[in-house]
């Protein structure tokens, strides 16, 4: 697979990652630990070299699997986590509290089994933490060896360029897909202008843009997306739209949905890279095949033509969680 740097940091990563929420969190039960670990190293086999977990995965028990799946090939790779939550647990609230931070660092790197966390994002901007002494923990850890560089998660323009100018962010990673743009208004000009990566996640829409769910679909009762707006019964309905126009799109160019959906973020800027993630192996093939998709100029043009037809519906969390995305 094609490798990319995110932004002037020298961070060099597959340019396609492997988000690992779902093996552990968030999308219905874990999957079994020996099944994880088989795609984590089925991803490796096939190039993938950028895997991202957090602490409020499980909470803890992703990476704990990430760190066991890579244990062979550590060095190969690049381990991003995520500090920022109370105890762990998303429900509990936010704490960036500089000494949090080298408490969750020293756990993760127990939980990891490694010796440096080698991008450590603050997984949400945490209001009651000036995010200069956010920068400046994260500082001190990559001077210690710790940690090699630092990331923010759903962080608004502000509060990027507050970072930065303590210590260098390497990535950003927040939602951006066909049907969430919203990081072009404001902050993609922002990390383009300081040499910041983005990270996009959920850059399959949780998976609606693969075609694979309809109104119909029914969720696992420990699925969040029960409790997304976007995805209630109407709403997915509504946008039933966008998936027939991404259908079509690849039938013409004899490719997946998912494909052109990813093939598109990775047209965007030569510093994205997105982390769809899985618990299938052939959906990870799929999504790796990506990377060898190429959009002409005209193919992004007939792209944005067809999708400014459509309006995009629901929110895409419930208002409590919408309230941590930093503005």
């Amino acid at each position: 697979m094609q490798t990319r740097i995110l932004g002037h940091s020298g961070l060099q990563v597959s340019a396609i990652g492997l988000g690992c929420m779902g093996l552990s969190y968030g999308l219905g039960p874990a999957v079994e630990k020996a099944d994880g670990i088989r795609l984590i190293r089925a991803a490796f086999e096939r190039g993938v070299t950028f895997f991202d977990s957090a602490e409020a995965y499980g909470p803890f028990a992703n990476e704990e699997l990430v760190g066991e799946a890579v244990a062979p090939f550590r060095d190969q790779v690049v381990i991003a986590t995520k500090f920022g939550f109370i105890d762990g647990v998303v429900s509990k609230g936010l704490d960036s509290r500089p000494a949090s931070i080298r408490a969750v660092a020293e756990a993760a790197l127990k939980r990891l089994n490694t010796d440096r966390i080698d991008l450590f994002y603050q997984h949400r901007v945490d209001p009651n933490v000036p995010i200069e002494d956010v920068a400046g923990t994260v500082r001190e850890l990559i001077r210690e060896g710790k940690v090699g560089y630092f990331g923010l998660s759903e962080a608004g323009a502000q509060t990027i360029r507050r970072a930065h100018a303590v210590q260098p962010v390497a990535a950003l990673q927040s939602e951006y897909s066909l049907w969430w743009r919203e990081p072009e208004q404001s902050v993609l000009p922002v990390l383009e202008e300081l040499g910041i990566g983005f990270v996009p996640f959920s850059p399959l829409g949780k998976g609606f843009l693969t075609g694979a769910i309809d109104a119909h679909t029914t969720f696992d009762p420990n699925d969040f997306r029960n409790v997304v707006p976007r995805f209630s019964e109407e709403n997915r309905a509504a946008n039933a739209g966008l998936v027939e126009v991404l259908g079509q799109l690849a039938n013409d160019r004899g490719v997946t949905r998912a494909q052109i959906a990813l093939a598109w973020l990775l047209a965007q800027k030569p510093w994205i890279v997105p982390i769809p993630g899985t618990t299938k192996l052939h959906r990870l093939e799929e999504n790796i095949g990506a990377a060898s998709v190429r959009l002409s100029s005209q193919d992004l043009a007939a792209i944005d033509t067809a999708l400014q037809a459509i309006a995009i519906v629901g929110e895409r969390y419930p208002a409590a969680l919408q309230q941590r995305v930093d503005r």
